[in-house]
Order: structure tokens, then C-alpha cells, then sequence
């Protein structure tokens, strides 16, 4: 289990993002977080990850504290974080990058599966660069295949996942997602504003201000903001919407 205790963050400038963040994370299940852009969500993935340090509070991992410890080590400790906007690697090709997350050398079927759940054809990706020639939205599919790829990863988690896919690989994904929680038995952690993804959610956790405004399982959460944003006109879910913070 993942838990968040009393998280706070500030900016450089000074301006405090996080305001006392508590939370956890069950084990084996998909936890979504959500909320208004520019609330936190996307610095608490990265303060898990290991990209941020936390100006005040702890987080613990199976009960041993990780505050301290930097991305690569939480990468040993198995968690792995897709960035919202990939990083690309000149002189690397796919197989490169999918087979180093995984550690081995790998079959070209088991190549193909991975890339297939995010709505790649293998065989057309598989030994090209991953450089500036991919798409913003290839380059986000490569991202989450290496994640996918990662065996002794026990905490996955991924920043805004639909941004730059289709429509066709975003059922792909969605139908991974589904598969890891329900046959892997590993956490994921997906911070999304997209209503599907939140439908297939164990468990919801609203961010705004900087803090924890709600949490609850799928049926208890997702009716209430649905009725909350038809109330108010807005439509926030279902969106790709890129969130500064």
C-alpha cells in the first residue's frame, strides 16, 4: 500500500500547490485521481515518483518511509510513472527502451503483445528510433508500453494517459488497464480527467485547491461529480486537457 501523509508542496516562487494531502492506495486495485486543472494532481504523481520532494509530510511504500528517496530508487522499490510528455531518446530504438524496462531480452511476440495494448503495430515501430520522428502521440504510447513492460513494478502510475491518443488506442488502453488490475494484481495509480477510465476505477480521489475534497469508491464518487459538472454546465471529464501543475 501507498500512502500519502500530510503533503505539502510550494513552487519556487513560493506559491503553495499542495495544502496537506492524505491518502492511500489499496493494493491491486485502479485508483483515479482527479479534479480541476491547476488543483495538484500532477505534482502528487510526481512527488510518488520521486520528481518532486515534498516541502512537509511523509510517504510510505508497504510502511517504509521513501520521502527521502530519489526516482531511481523508488523505480527499485517498484514504482513506475509514465511522464505526461515523454521523453524522447536519440540513438534508442523502441526495443531498446521496451526491453530495458523489462529487464531482458524479449521475444518479438512478447514485443508485439506490449505495443499492441496501447494500439501499436509492432512490427512498424519496433526498431525505429525513439526520437523527434514520433508523433506526440506515438511518443505517449511508446511511454506506457515501457511502463507495461516493467515485471517488477508493483505501483503504476500514469499522468494523464489519453492525452494525444485516438480514440481506437484509447480503447486499447483502457482494455490494459483492465487487464493489469484484474489478472496482474498491481496498483495503478492513473490521474485522468476521462470519464471511461473513472469508470473502471476501484477507487476516486477528487483533488482541488491542493487538497483531498473527496474520496470513495467508483459507485459512490463518479455519480456525484457527473450530477455536479451536468448541474453546473461544465464538462470536464471525458476531456485530454494539459494540467500545469
Amino acid at each position: 500500500m501507498l500512502e500519502l501523509k500530510n503533503i505539502h508542496w510550494k513552487l519556487s516562487e513560493g506559491e503553495e500547490i499542495l495544502k496537506g494531502v492524505d491518502f492511500s492506495i489499496p493494493d491491486g486495485k485502479l485508483t483515479v485521481v482527479t479534479g480541476p486543472n491547476g488543483g495538484g494532481k500532477t505534482s502528487i504523481a510526481k512527488i510518488i515518483a520521486g520528481l518532486y520532494s515534498p516541502s512537509e509530510g511523509n510517504i510510505f511504500l508497504d510502511g517504509k518511509d521513501i520521502t527521502e528517496r530519489d526516482i531511481t530508487e523508488r523505480a527499485r522499490d517498484g514504482i513506475a510513472y509514465a511522464f505526461q510528455q515523454p521523453v524522447r531518446f536519440k540513438g534508442l530504438t523502441v526495443r531498446d527502451l521496451i526491453e530495458m524496462s523489462a529487464e531482458e531480452k524479449l521475444k518479438e511476440e512478447k514485443i508485439c503483445e506490449i505495443l499492441g495494448e496501447v494500439g501499436l503495430c509492432a512490427r512498424e515501430y519496433m526498431d525505429r528510433e525513439a526520437d523527434a520522428s514520433l508523433s506526440g502521440g506515438e511518443s505517449k504510447r511508446i511511454e506506457i508500453a515501457t511502463v507495461l513492460a516493467r515485471k517488477n513494478a508493483s505501483m503504476l502510475v500514469f499522468d494523464e494517459p489519453e492525452a494525444g491518443i485516438d480514440l481506437w488506442s484509447f480503447g486499447s488502453l483502457i482494455s490494459a488497464f483492465e487487464r493489469l488490475k484484474n489478472e496482474d494484481g498491481r496498483s495503478l495509480l492513473v490521474i485522468s480527467h476521462q470519464e471511461r477510465i473513472m469508470e473502471i476505477a476501484d477507487y476516486i480521489i477528487v483533488i482541488s485547491d491542493g487538497k483531498v475534497s473527496a474520496e470513495g469508491s467508483r459507485e459512490d464518487i463518479l455519480p456525484t461529480l457527473l450530477k455536479e459538472n451536468s448541474s453546473e454546465g461544465k464538462c470536464p471529464l471525458g476531456r485530454s486537457v494539459k494540467e500545469e501543475f
